[in-house]
């Protein structure tokens, strides 16, 4: 008998009403098979729908999934989203513009890591456990270094250490083949990404342990001297030494990038006793002096570091996917809630099961809990990669 699905309303304006809301929703209908109607896209934009960078990212999720959909263009106000099985392959996203990689980088990852194993020829049951699974390798292109999302050296150096250190996922391998930068964007990563056949460890962390060290790189690209780096460590030291972290040890690299492209800023991350990575970045403009870029990267490190919580502001918002997804209960310490950390988890509790209690401890702390739903604990092989028999003569 032929299975109808139920299709979920999501409204798009809701809290913080931008492009994180569509990645997630969509990331997570992929993963859960729900099918999904957004309306109201990035209502609280101006101007509001899809842009390129979304579209791709969205594209990317219907092929990896193999969706039917609705709407997926530029400027586009309402979507629908009905995938079907994910399949593990090569994967190349392009929105031609400067949008952020590490976005189309944060709407595929959690699918690729839970795609089905692939199988291409008749098997049965009793074969389905010894198949081995295969990586999957995501070509992304657009802007390294983007505006209003994390920089490619933060998914480095923070978001996928706290994968691979706090949830076990190993293996994960990204290499920048080409940096690209506002406005022209050009840049491009590879990344490869194995298959999880379990399901995701709860995360406790709540203890986050002292400051060993601070981190980081400052660059330029293209034509702008290197003095303009030069500027922005200089200064990025300064301010983290003043504040008085507890670290003596602070390491900022000075790197001058290819000619062909001009770009500039700068990324910080520290280190902690307990395995804790907590960031601060900046992008210069061309009306900042280089001293003020540095500064504010600085600023939001320490700012993060007072909080005295386990992850960042903008780490905060990129677990709760892998919080809901995961077995058992989970336990970080972050610092105040962000707009996009509350509007992550609506999506999570709208499309899961999973459920998250945020509590406010003195000082400004905040406790981010959650029962997640334990997915890929009974992985199985799909329908869609398993070639039926022919029972037509039977």
């Amino acid at each position: 008998m032929r299975r109808f699905m139920t299709t979920l309303a999501i409204d798009g304006s809701t809290l913080e009403g931008g492009g994180q809301l569509i990645r997630n929703s969509a990331t997570l209908a992929v993963l859960l098979r729900k099918q999904i109607a957004v309306h109201n896209v990035r209502a609280n934009r101006k101007p509001p729908g899809l842009k390129p960078q979304h579209v791709a990212g969205l594209n990317l999720l219907r092929e990896i999934s193999n969706a039917t959909v609705t709407g997926i263009e530029k400027g586009s106000q309402t979507f629908t989203f009905h995938p079907n099985a994910v399949t593990n392959g090569e994967y190349l996203a392009d929105p031609g513009t400067a949008g952020s990689i590490t976005l189309l980088l944060q709407v595929s990852l959690p699918c690729l890591l839970f795609a089905p194993r692939e199988l291409n020829t008749r098997i049965a049951d009793s074969d389905v456990n010894e198949i081995q699974p295969q990586n999957s390798v995501l070509t992304l292109c657009g802007g390294t270094n983007a505006l209003q999302a994390p920089q490619i050296d933060y998914t480095q150096n923070v978001f996928l250490p706290f994968l691979h250190r706090h949830l076990a996922l190993d293996g994960i391998a990204l290499s920048i083949v080409r940096r690209g930068f506002f406005p022209h964007g050009g840049g491009r990563i590879r990344v490869q990404v194995p298959m999880r056949s379990t399901s995701l460890p709860a995360v406790n962390l709540t203890e986050r342990g002292d400051v060993t060290s601070v981190r980081g790189i400052a660059y330029v690209a293209g034509t702008l001297p290197i003095h303009l780096a030069q500027g922005m460590a200089r200064t990025a030291e300064r301010v983290i030494m003043d504040a008085n972290t507890g670290t003596a040890r602070i390491e900022i690299d000075v790197i001058q990038y290819a000619k062909d492209r001009a770009g500039a800023g700068i990324v910080l991350w520290a280190e902690t006793q307990n395995g804790c990575v907590l960031g601060g970045s900046a992008l210069l403009d061309r009306k900042d002096r280089p001293e003020k870029v540095g500064e504010a990267a600085a600023q939001e490190l320490v700012r993060n570091l007072r909080h005295g919580g386990c992850v960042d502001e903008h780490l905060q918002d990129q677990i709760i996917i892998f919080l809901a997804l995961a077995k058992g209960r989970s336990n970080v310490l972050s610092g105040p809630l962000t707009l996009h950390t509350r509007t992550a988890i609506w999506v999570a509790e709208t499309i899961t099961d999973a459920r998250f209690e945020t509590k406010e401890l003195e000082g400004g702390q905040v406790l981010i809990s959650c029962e997640g739903i334990a997915y890929g604990e009974h992985p199985e092989v799909t329908l869609a990669h398993i070639e039926q028999p022919d029972v037509s003569s039977s």
